[in-house]
């Protein structure tokens, strides 16, 4: 049993690395990583200050909610973007056949995936996070701990929706490849990323509070405006987060045996 669970780090390891192998190697990749985390940050820190200059009742704290979004909001999109990005360099290198003649299993891709998401959110958010800071004074663990609970969500909310985009991949090869870089941004509206669930007309506010995100974000708002935690929730975010996650597994698992019938692994790029 401990020989095998060896084993399978082994082989995670093994995916992991052969992607840090190539950020090694080309600088522009890293930059990629970092570019749009940095310029969302400078926008809306601009628009925050502009907003504190012509509206006096415009405190900092509450302009920090506008970056505190941002920022949070950033570590999804991240998360989702890092796992299905990933994904997507094995078959444009066409290695997703070479994959899985190897003894590595779908889980062991999965969590390999989710490994890389995890490092491309961390070093892509983390500059944004200390530019806001230099720059505009807002720290975001201002909020104390409670902010890495806030980043665990929407890294899994992150995992669920990539899993999602990549079960679509594996079924309608190329053609859903642009989703990896669109699907995340179609549910900002509902996420409650700068404003309350209750701005929302009442007939989607159901729609909001199905989504992970909006909790951590009302849980933020919590924080940062009445100082407080707001533990209902949180425990709705993760809640919600593994109820996205077993469905999202269980469709890709499902399209990743169906392309393994139809051969669509070894061209699905094509």
């Amino acid at each position: 049993m401990l020989d095998g669970s060896r084993a399978a780090l082994r082989r995670i390891w093994g995916l992991v690395y052969r992607h840090l192998a190539l950020y090694r190697r080309s600088w522009p990749r890293v930059l990629e990583l970092m570019y749009w985390p940095i310029l969302q940050m400078i926008v809306w820190g601009f628009v925050t200050a502009y907003l504190a200059g012509v509206q006096n009742d415009v405190t900092s704290v509450a302009a920090g909610v506008l970056l505190g979004g941002v920022l949070l909001w950033e570590a999804a999109l991240r998360s989702q973007m890092g796992f299905s990005i990933s994904f997507l360099e094995e078959i444009w290198s066409r290695n997703l056949g070479h994959v899985f003649v190897s003894p590595l299993r779908p889980r062991e891709l999965v969590a390999g995936l989710m490994v890389m998401s995890v490092i491309r959110v961390v070093v892509g958010v983390t500059p944004a996070v200390l530019l806001a800071w230099l720059l505009y004074g807002f720290g975001l663990f201002a909020m104390g701990p409670v902010v890495v609970v806030f980043f665990a969500a929407l890294l899994i909310m992150g995992w669920a929706v990539a899993l999602g985009v990549t079960s679509l991949i594996l079924r309608y090869g190329a053609g859903a490849e642009a989703l990896a870089w669109s699907v995340l941004f179609g549910l900002t509206p509902f996420a409650a990323v700068f404003y309350p669930v209750s701005i929302l007309p009442a007939w989607l506010q159901p729609v909001a509070l199905a989504l992970p995100a909006a909790h951590v974000f009302e849980g933020m708002r919590a924080a940062l405006l009445q100082h407080e935690i707001a533990w209902g929730h949180l425990l709705a975010a993760f809640v919600l987060d593994a109820l996205w996650l077993a469905a999202m597994g269980w469709v890709f698992m499902r399209q990743f045996q169906g392309a393994r019938v139809r051969g669509a692994l070894l061209n699905i790029g094509e």
